[in-house]
Protein backbone atom coordinates (compact mmCIF):
# COMPACT_ATOMS: atom_id res chain seq x y z
CA UNK A 1 0.00 0.00 0.00
CA UNK A 2 1.25 3.47 -0.93
CA UNK A 3 0.04 6.93 0.03
CA UNK A 4 -0.75 10.07 -1.90
CA UNK A 5 -1.48 13.62 -0.78
CA UNK A 6 -5.05 14.90 -0.68
CA UNK A 7 -6.10 17.45 -3.28
CA UNK A 8 -6.54 20.66 -1.28
CA UNK A 9 -8.92 22.23 -3.80
CA UNK A 10 -11.87 19.98 -2.92
CA UNK A 11 -15.17 21.87 -2.48
CA UNK A 12 -16.32 22.43 1.10
CA UNK A 13 -19.39 20.64 2.36
CA UNK A 14 -21.22 23.87 3.30
CA UNK A 15 -20.51 27.57 2.87
CA UNK A 16 -17.72 28.86 5.09
CA UNK A 17 -20.10 31.19 6.94
CA UNK A 18 -22.10 28.22 8.25
CA UNK A 19 -19.86 27.61 11.24
CA UNK A 20 -22.35 25.85 13.53
CA UNK A 21 -21.36 22.23 14.04
CA UNK A 22 -23.57 19.40 15.26
CA UNK A 23 -22.54 19.03 18.90
CA UNK A 24 -22.08 16.06 21.20
CA UNK A 25 -20.32 12.72 21.24
CA UNK A 26 -22.56 10.54 19.12
CA UNK A 27 -19.84 7.90 19.44
CA UNK A 28 -17.10 7.59 22.01
CA UNK A 29 -14.97 4.43 22.14
CA UNK A 30 -11.41 5.56 21.31
CA UNK A 31 -12.43 8.37 18.96
CA UNK A 32 -11.43 12.02 18.69
CA UNK A 33 -13.19 14.94 17.04
CA UNK A 34 -11.57 16.58 14.00
CA UNK A 35 -12.61 19.14 11.40
CA UNK A 36 -13.27 18.66 7.74
CA UNK A 37 -10.46 21.11 7.02
CA UNK A 38 -8.04 18.91 8.96
CA UNK A 39 -9.00 15.84 6.93
CA UNK A 40 -8.71 17.80 3.71
CA UNK A 41 -5.48 19.67 4.35
CA UNK A 42 -3.43 17.73 6.88
CA UNK A 43 -3.95 14.10 5.95
CA UNK A 44 -2.71 11.84 3.18
CA UNK A 45 -4.84 9.29 1.32
CA UNK A 46 -4.02 5.58 1.01
CA UNK A 47 -3.66 4.29 -2.55
CA UNK A 48 -3.76 0.84 -4.11
CA UNK A 49 -0.67 -0.91 -5.53
CA UNK A 50 -1.45 0.49 -9.01
CA UNK A 51 -1.46 4.01 -7.46
CA UNK A 52 -5.24 4.37 -7.80
CA UNK A 53 -6.43 6.54 -4.90
CA UNK A 54 -9.09 5.58 -2.42
CA UNK A 55 -12.04 7.92 -1.99
CA UNK A 56 -10.89 10.15 0.87
CA UNK A 57 -12.78 10.63 4.13
CA UNK A 58 -13.16 14.31 3.25
CA UNK A 59 -14.63 13.52 -0.17
CA UNK A 60 -17.09 11.06 1.41
CA UNK A 61 -18.28 13.67 3.90
CA UNK A 62 -18.55 16.35 1.23
CA UNK A 63 -20.50 14.02 -1.06
CA UNK A 64 -22.98 13.31 1.75
CA UNK A 65 -23.28 17.03 2.42
CA UNK A 66 -23.91 17.79 -1.25
CA UNK A 67 -26.70 15.21 -1.44
CA UNK A 68 -28.21 16.44 1.82
CA UNK A 69 -28.29 20.03 0.54
CA UNK A 70 -29.85 18.84 -2.71
CA UNK A 71 -32.60 16.73 -1.10
CA UNK A 72 -33.33 19.13 1.77
CA UNK A 73 -33.02 22.39 -0.12
CA UNK A 74 -33.93 25.38 2.04
CA UNK A 75 -33.35 23.60 5.35
CA UNK A 76 -30.71 24.60 7.87
CA UNK A 77 -27.87 22.08 7.66
CA UNK A 78 -25.20 22.07 10.34
CA UNK A 79 -21.59 21.45 9.49
CA UNK A 80 -20.48 17.86 10.12
CA UNK A 81 -19.48 16.46 13.47
CA UNK A 82 -16.55 14.19 12.57
CA UNK A 83 -14.87 11.60 14.77
CA UNK A 84 -11.87 9.49 13.84
CA UNK A 85 -9.87 6.61 15.26
CA UNK A 86 -6.85 4.41 14.59
CA UNK A 87 -4.35 7.01 13.42
CA UNK A 88 -1.71 5.81 10.97
CA UNK A 89 1.51 7.82 11.24
CA UNK A 90 4.42 8.13 8.82
CA UNK A 91 7.16 10.46 7.64
CA UNK A 92 8.45 11.81 4.36
CA UNK A 93 11.51 10.13 2.78
CA UNK A 94 13.83 13.02 3.67
CA UNK A 95 13.11 12.39 7.35
CA UNK A 96 14.24 8.78 7.35
CA UNK A 97 16.73 8.25 10.13
CA UNK A 98 15.74 11.34 12.08
CA UNK A 99 14.99 11.00 15.78
CA UNK A 100 11.32 11.47 16.58
CA UNK A 101 12.05 14.55 18.72
CA UNK A 102 13.79 16.19 15.76
CA UNK A 103 10.96 15.75 13.24
CA UNK A 104 9.46 18.94 11.87
CA UNK A 105 5.67 19.11 11.37
CA UNK A 106 6.09 19.10 7.58
CA UNK A 107 8.07 15.85 7.82
CA UNK A 108 5.25 13.94 9.52
CA UNK A 109 2.34 12.27 7.70
CA UNK A 110 -0.95 10.93 9.09
CA UNK A 111 -4.24 9.47 8.04
CA UNK A 112 -7.03 7.81 9.96
CA UNK A 113 -8.09 4.24 9.38
CA UNK A 114 -11.67 4.87 10.55
CA UNK A 115 -13.96 7.87 10.29
CA UNK A 116 -17.57 8.51 11.34
CA UNK A 117 -19.60 11.68 10.92
CA UNK A 118 -23.08 13.13 11.30
CA UNK A 119 -24.77 16.07 9.59
CA UNK A 120 -27.74 17.42 11.50
CA UNK A 121 -30.87 19.15 10.19
CA UNK A 122 -32.13 20.93 13.33
CA UNK A 123 -35.34 22.29 11.78
CA UNK A 124 -36.65 18.78 11.00
CA UNK A 125 -37.49 17.51 14.45
CA UNK A 126 -39.97 15.59 16.55
CA UNK A 127 -40.71 14.94 20.21
CA UNK A 128 -40.63 11.45 21.75
CA UNK A 129 -41.55 11.03 25.40
CA UNK A 130 -40.45 14.60 26.14
CA UNK A 131 -37.16 14.28 24.23
CA UNK A 132 -36.45 16.48 21.21
CA UNK A 133 -35.02 14.60 18.22
CA UNK A 134 -33.63 16.09 15.01
CA UNK A 135 -33.13 14.45 11.63
CA UNK A 136 -29.52 13.40 11.12
CA UNK A 137 -27.58 11.95 8.21
CA UNK A 138 -24.13 10.45 8.43
CA UNK A 139 -21.74 7.73 7.49
CA UNK A 140 -18.82 5.52 8.36
CA UNK A 141 -15.66 4.68 6.45
CA UNK A 142 -13.42 1.93 7.78
CA UNK A 143 -10.30 1.37 5.72
CA UNK A 144 -9.54 -1.77 7.74
CA UNK A 145 -12.39 -3.34 5.76
CA UNK A 146 -10.66 -2.60 2.44
CA UNK A 147 -7.93 -4.71 0.88
CA UNK A 148 -5.41 -2.00 0.09
CA UNK A 149 -2.83 -4.52 -1.05
CA UNK A 150 -4.73 -5.72 -4.11
CA UNK A 151 -5.99 -4.10 -7.29
CA UNK A 152 -8.72 -1.51 -6.75
CA UNK A 153 -12.25 -2.76 -7.36
CA UNK A 154 -15.10 -1.25 -5.34
CA UNK A 155 -14.84 0.59 -2.03
CA UNK A 156 -17.18 0.08 0.92
CA UNK A 157 -19.12 2.82 2.70
CA UNK A 158 -21.87 2.90 5.31
CA UNK A 159 -24.52 5.63 5.26
CA UNK A 160 -27.47 6.24 7.56
CA UNK A 161 -30.39 8.59 8.03
CA UNK A 162 -32.25 8.71 11.33
CA UNK A 163 -32.64 10.94 14.35
CA UNK A 164 -30.36 12.29 17.06
CA UNK A 165 -31.75 12.60 20.57
CA UNK A 166 -30.81 16.10 21.71
CA UNK A 167 -30.95 15.09 25.38
CA UNK A 168 -28.08 12.62 25.15
CA UNK A 169 -26.81 12.73 21.51
CA UNK A 170 -27.86 9.08 21.06
CA UNK A 171 -28.45 8.12 17.45
CA UNK A 172 -31.80 6.48 16.65
CA UNK A 173 -31.45 4.52 13.42
CA UNK A 174 -34.20 2.32 11.99
CA UNK A 175 -33.55 -0.62 9.70
CA UNK A 176 -34.59 1.24 6.56
CA UNK A 177 -32.32 4.12 7.56
CA UNK A 178 -29.06 2.23 7.14
CA UNK A 179 -27.18 0.95 4.14
CA UNK A 180 -24.11 -0.75 5.62
CA UNK A 181 -22.84 -2.22 2.38
CA UNK A 182 -22.52 0.50 -0.24
CA UNK A 183 -19.90 -0.53 -2.79
CA UNK A 184 -18.83 2.02 -5.41
CA UNK A 185 -15.86 3.13 -7.47
CA UNK A 186 -16.65 6.83 -7.99
CA UNK A 187 -17.98 9.80 -6.04
CA UNK A 188 -20.99 10.06 -8.37
CA UNK A 189 -21.93 6.44 -7.69
CA UNK A 190 -21.59 7.14 -3.98
CA UNK A 191 -23.86 10.18 -4.24
CA UNK A 192 -26.48 8.12 -6.08
CA UNK A 193 -26.49 5.51 -3.30
CA UNK A 194 -26.73 8.15 -0.57
CA UNK A 195 -29.62 9.88 -2.33
CA UNK A 196 -31.43 6.58 -2.84
CA UNK A 197 -31.22 5.78 0.87
CA UNK A 198 -32.43 9.23 1.95
CA UNK A 199 -35.37 9.17 -0.44
CA UNK A 200 -36.44 5.65 0.58
CA UNK A 201 -36.37 6.40 4.31
CA UNK A 202 -39.76 6.86 5.98
CA UNK A 203 -39.54 9.52 8.68
CA UNK A 204 -43.16 8.92 9.69
CA UNK A 205 -42.72 5.17 10.19
CA UNK A 206 -39.57 5.69 12.24
CA UNK A 207 -41.21 8.32 14.45
CA UNK A 208 -44.31 6.17 14.93
CA UNK A 209 -42.22 3.16 15.96
CA UNK A 210 -40.29 5.22 18.51
CA UNK A 211 -43.50 6.73 19.90
CA UNK A 212 -44.88 3.23 20.40
CA UNK A 213 -41.84 2.38 22.53
CA UNK A 214 -42.92 4.86 25.19
CA UNK A 215 -46.33 3.15 25.47
CA UNK A 216 -44.93 -0.14 26.77
CA UNK A 217 -42.89 -0.83 29.87
CA UNK A 218 -41.05 -3.60 31.65
CA UNK A 219 -41.40 -4.40 35.31
CA UNK A 220 -38.23 -4.82 37.33
CA UNK A 221 -38.68 -8.59 37.10
CA UNK A 222 -39.08 -8.45 33.31
CA UNK A 223 -36.05 -6.17 32.99
CA UNK A 224 -33.97 -8.57 35.09
CA UNK A 225 -35.18 -11.47 32.94
CA UNK A 226 -34.27 -9.56 29.78
CA UNK A 227 -30.75 -8.81 31.03
CA UNK A 228 -30.23 -12.42 32.05
CA UNK A 229 -31.34 -13.65 28.63
CA UNK A 230 -29.09 -11.12 26.90
CA UNK A 231 -26.14 -12.47 28.87
CA UNK A 232 -27.11 -16.06 28.10
CA UNK A 233 -27.43 -15.31 24.40
CA UNK A 234 -23.69 -14.65 24.11
CA UNK A 235 -22.95 -18.24 25.16
CA UNK A 236 -25.71 -20.17 23.42
CA UNK A 237 -24.65 -22.88 20.96
CA UNK A 238 -24.69 -21.51 17.44
CA UNK A 239 -27.55 -23.76 16.37
CA UNK A 240 -29.75 -22.44 19.19
CA UNK A 241 -28.94 -18.81 18.37
CA UNK A 242 -29.84 -19.26 14.72
CA UNK A 243 -33.60 -18.93 15.35
CA UNK A 244 -33.32 -16.02 17.78
CA UNK A 245 -32.98 -12.28 17.34
CA UNK A 246 -29.32 -11.58 16.43
CA UNK A 247 -28.24 -9.58 19.49
CA UNK A 248 -25.06 -7.60 18.78
CA UNK A 249 -24.31 -5.78 22.04
CA UNK A 250 -21.31 -6.96 24.05
CA UNK A 251 -21.26 -8.12 27.68
CA UNK A 252 -19.61 -4.86 28.74
CA UNK A 253 -22.36 -2.87 27.04
CA UNK A 254 -25.03 -4.96 28.75
CA UNK A 255 -23.29 -4.18 32.05
CA UNK A 256 -23.54 -0.49 31.20
CA UNK A 257 -27.28 -0.83 30.55
CA UNK A 258 -27.77 -2.38 34.00
CA UNK A 259 -25.75 0.36 35.69
CA UNK A 260 -27.62 3.15 33.91
CA UNK A 261 -30.96 1.52 34.71
CA UNK A 262 -30.25 2.75 38.24
CA UNK A 263 -28.23 5.91 37.64
CA UNK A 264 -28.91 7.55 34.24
CA UNK A 265 -30.18 11.11 34.69
CA UNK A 266 -32.68 10.83 31.83
CA UNK A 267 -33.49 7.16 31.24
CA UNK A 268 -33.27 5.34 34.56
CA UNK A 269 -36.08 3.29 36.14
CA UNK A 270 -39.27 4.93 37.42
CA UNK A 271 -40.21 5.26 41.09
CA UNK A 272 -41.91 1.86 40.83
CA UNK A 273 -38.75 0.31 39.29
CA UNK A 274 -40.40 -0.17 35.89
CA UNK A 275 -38.85 1.20 32.70
CA UNK A 276 -40.62 2.06 29.46
CA UNK A 277 -39.15 0.79 26.21
CA UNK A 278 -38.18 4.25 24.99
CA UNK A 279 -35.92 4.63 28.01
CA UNK A 280 -34.59 1.10 27.55
CA UNK A 281 -33.87 1.86 23.90
CA UNK A 282 -31.84 4.91 24.87
CA UNK A 283 -29.90 2.92 27.47
CA UNK A 284 -29.00 0.49 24.68
CA UNK A 285 -28.00 3.16 22.18
CA UNK A 286 -26.04 5.02 24.85
CA UNK A 287 -24.12 1.86 25.74
CA UNK A 288 -23.46 1.36 22.03
CA UNK A 289 -21.39 4.56 21.96
CA UNK A 290 -18.51 2.44 23.23
CA UNK A 291 -18.51 0.39 20.01
CA UNK A 292 -15.69 0.95 17.55
CA UNK A 293 -16.54 3.00 14.49
CA UNK A 294 -16.66 -0.01 12.17
CA UNK A 295 -19.38 -1.82 14.18
CA UNK A 296 -21.34 1.09 15.70
CA UNK A 297 -24.10 1.55 13.13
CA UNK A 298 -25.03 -2.13 12.88
CA UNK A 299 -25.25 -2.40 16.66
CA UNK A 300 -27.38 0.73 16.77
CA UNK A 301 -29.90 -0.78 14.34
CA UNK A 302 -29.79 -4.04 16.31
CA UNK A 303 -30.88 -2.14 19.43
CA UNK A 304 -33.75 -0.56 17.50
CA UNK A 305 -34.97 -3.91 16.17
CA UNK A 306 -34.67 -5.62 19.55
CA UNK A 307 -36.81 -2.99 21.28
CA UNK A 308 -39.35 -3.07 18.45
CA UNK A 309 -39.66 -6.84 18.90
CA UNK A 310 -40.11 -6.40 22.64
CA UNK A 311 -42.78 -3.76 22.01
CA UNK A 312 -44.73 -6.01 19.65
CA UNK A 313 -44.52 -8.95 22.06
CA UNK A 314 -45.76 -6.88 25.00
CA UNK A 315 -48.58 -5.34 22.96
CA UNK A 316 -49.81 -8.65 21.53
CA UNK A 317 -48.78 -10.83 24.48
CA UNK A 318 -46.83 -13.10 22.15
CA UNK A 319 -43.92 -15.34 23.09
CA UNK A 320 -40.50 -13.74 23.14
CA UNK A 321 -37.30 -15.56 24.15
CA UNK A 322 -35.90 -12.42 25.77
CA UNK A 323 -38.99 -11.76 27.92
CA UNK A 324 -40.73 -13.60 30.71
CA UNK A 325 -43.93 -14.07 28.70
Amino acid sequence: MELTAINKTEQQIVPQEDIIISKGNFIEANTEQVTLEHLRNDCIIPVYPDNETTISHASFIEATGDVTKDVFSGQTILRPNIRISHIIKGRVPSAIGKAVKDLRPDEKTIYYQRCAFIIELPQIKCDINGNSLSLTIGGVRALNQENLYSKRTTEKFKVFIGFKNQVCTNLCIATDGLNADIRVTTINELKDQIKRLIQSFSQDNSIMAMQQMSHSKLSEKQFAHLIGKMRMYQHLPKIERSDLFPLKLSDNQINTVVKEYYTDANFSRSDKNSINLWKLYNLLTSANKSSYIDSNLERNVSAYELVRELSISLKNNTKNWFLDI
